[in-house]
């Protein structure tokens, strides 16, 4: 991935982009918030590790420049010095997280692991048209999708790799979606799972049991998918800012 590095203390940066070049990644160095953002609206980076309180603009105005330019830029402010009103500000702002140095290394890995690795989702639906038009809106918005239509069939797909979320239809033949939910919810308790249907009415008393099971939310068909696109932008956002906090 891409990183950009923004701190005015040289040896910081010189020691992050070593230890990200050692595992792979591909480190960017800034000494100031200004030649940060210049730095983003040349070469666009994955993610953006800054100090907080650096001369010139602070790391907070920097993000926001830099959200001008990439809205959606995951961007993690560090700092050793903030005052709690220039963090509040920071976390009012879109920082994924606010951090204290010295920086946790190994959290930081996990998490640029984890920000790579997520855009995987798990379509469940059999109706194959609906599960095809999905998956190509998804791909083309940078998603890695599968679909699956056999409801037994669905343990497996979370077994083999991480899943982002589930897009679960609650109507799956002579199968209850909410029967799915129940055996991913036993396996898997945290996982978001994105109920969808078709039949609103019929389906009632099957969206509040999913809710109560711990859906994630229920949206209707035919799917408006800028909703869509923004629970599942929500669910990666609260992914990586979590991995943060508890880490």
């Amino acid at each position: 991935m891409k990183i950009l590095v923004v701190d005015d203390d040289l040896r910081i940066v010189k020691t992050t982009c070593d230890i990200l070049r050692i595992k792979g990644h591909e480190p960017t160095a800034a000494y100031s918030g200004e030649e940060g953002v210049e730095k983003v609206k040349s070469d666009q980076p994955d993610c953006v590790l800054m100090d907080i309180k650096m001369p010139g603009i602070s790391g907070v105005e920097a993000m926001k420049r830099m959200q001008e330019i990439v809205p959606e830029l995951p961007v993690v402010l560090v700092s050793a010095y903030a005052t709690d009103e220039l963090m509040a500000e920071a976390k009012r702002s879109g920082a994924y997280a606010v951090l204290s140095k010295p920086l946790n290394f190994p959290m930081i890995l996990s998490f640029l692991s984890l920000l790579r690795k997520e855009e995987s989702i798990l379509v469940v639906d059999d109706d194959p048209n609906f599960s095809k038009t999905l998956q190509d809106i998804l791909t083309l918005r940078g998603f890695r999708v599968e679909t699956e239509s056999e409801p037994q069939k669905v343990l497996s797909h979370l077994d083999k790799d991480y899943k982002l979320a589930i897009v679960l239809d609650l109507k799956l033949g002579a199968v209850n979606g909410t029967d799915v939910l129940n055996e991913v919810r036993a396996k898997y308790p945290t996982k978001p799972v994105v109920l969808v249907t078709g039949y609103r009415q019929e389906m009632g008393d099957s969206i509040e049991k999913g809710r109560r099971i711990g859906a994630y939310t229920c949206l209707y068909k035919p799917l408006e998918m800028d909703d869509l696109f923004q629970v599942i932008e929500d669910i990666r956002i609260q992914k990586l800012q979590n991995l943060l906090v508890s880490a």
